[in-house]
């Protein structure tokens, strides 16, 4: 593949930092690995190392409390091997086995006996996260959850068919595919804070969690792509736009570049949306202290996960991918 020049990104929002528990982070989510017999292969092990998963959980959430830090990187590295499962092996080609296995992971969300090591660690990070939070909460967590691994299928489904989907289908796809929806649940418990159904309901608060999750998932792709392509993977939006308007892929990324400059504008446009309607609605109390934190809080998150998506790995180097060979799930998957 030719050297492909990524463009100067937008980038508007100042960077809130990084959490100074990182490094604590770091050793606490191996050795939570490891106690859950969530052992990698050297080549897996490399790979998440190269991801560096604590990196993004303190750049997104650099002033949570350390037990936050750890749990919120837990979910993320547990989240990393349900990516590289479903994005790289088998069951990312079979959907049948796909199927098998998002089953089996919402059954154990749900409660359901875990069976192997990714299933009983879900269940163990299930037990921590759900402790004493509101019930309306944990719905809104498993619904963006259960979103999310179901995409999986999605694109399963698509590469068995070779269906290509539109630009238009493919953002509502990525909304949930990208993950970002969970964390910004997840958020909600470092903030100290509890969104009523009727603030989540908000027109202007929707649109700026779609935002935010808009703009990380184009930050991947554009990041990604490279790798993406090695490993013949077509759900990325620099691909789409390269098939949709038949243009270089240089073209293709210079115009994902200005793209991703437009949502960052969405973001800022449905904060002061966002405040129209608390003010519209005569929200007060906890319930605007609650949504201003997430106008606050939202900025520094899109920040973090554009800087991270700069320093890892993971993005930065897409000549170190492997092929994925194997003909059935990893053994952290299997019964």
């Amino acid at each position: 593949m030719n050297q492909i020049a990524l463009p100067e990104f937008h980038m508007p929002f100042r960077s809130a930092g990084c959490n100074p528990g990182i490094a604590i982070t770091q050793e606490a989510v191996w050795k939570w690995a490891a106690s859950h017999d969530l052992v990698l292969s050297p080549a897996a092990r490399k790979k998440m190392v190269r991801t560096r998963p604590e990196l993004w959980i303190s750049l997104i959430f650099p002033t949570a409390s350390q037990r936050h830090l750890d749990l919120f990187c837990q979910w993320l590295f547990w989240a990393f091997l349900v990516d590289d499962e479903f994005d790289d092996g088998p069951a990312g080609r079979d959907p049948r086995m796909c199927e098998a296995a998002i089953d089996r992971l919402v059954a154990v969300l749900d409660g359901g006996e875990p069976r192997g090591a990714m299933e009983r660690a879900l269940a163990e990070l299930r037990s921590r996260t759900y402790r004493d939070r509101p019930e309306h909460w944990i719905r809104q967590f498993r619904r963006d959850t259960v979103s999310w691994l179901w995409t999986y299928y999605a694109e399963a489904v698509d590469r068995a068919t070779g269906h290509v989907p539109s630009r238009a289908e493919y953002v509502k796809h990525r909304r949930d595919s990208v993950a970002m929806q969970p964390f910004l649940d997840l958020h909600e418990i470092t903030a100290g804070i509890d969104l009523p159904e009727s603030a989540r309901s908000l027109p202007a608060y929707i649109a700026l969690r779609h935002s935010v999750t808009d703009h990380s998932g184009l930050c991947n792709d554009i990041c990604s792509f490279e790798k993406e392509a090695r490993l013949g993977y077509g759900h990325n939006a620099v691909a789409l736009i390269r098939h949709e308007r038949g243009c270089t892929l240089q073209e293709a990324v210079e115009e994902a570049g200005r793209e991703l400059a437009r949502v960052a504008r969405r973001v800022a446009s449905a904060e002061d949306e966002l405040l129209e309607e608390i003010g519209a609605a005569g929200i007060e109390g906890p319930t605007r202290i609650a949504l201003e934190r997430c106008v606050r809080d939202y900025r520094g998150l899109v920040r973090g996960d554009f800087d991270y998506h700069a320093r890892a790995e993971r993005y930065t180097r897409p000549d170190l991918v492997e092929v994925d060979e194997r003909d059935s799930l990893s053994e952290h998957f299997a019964a």
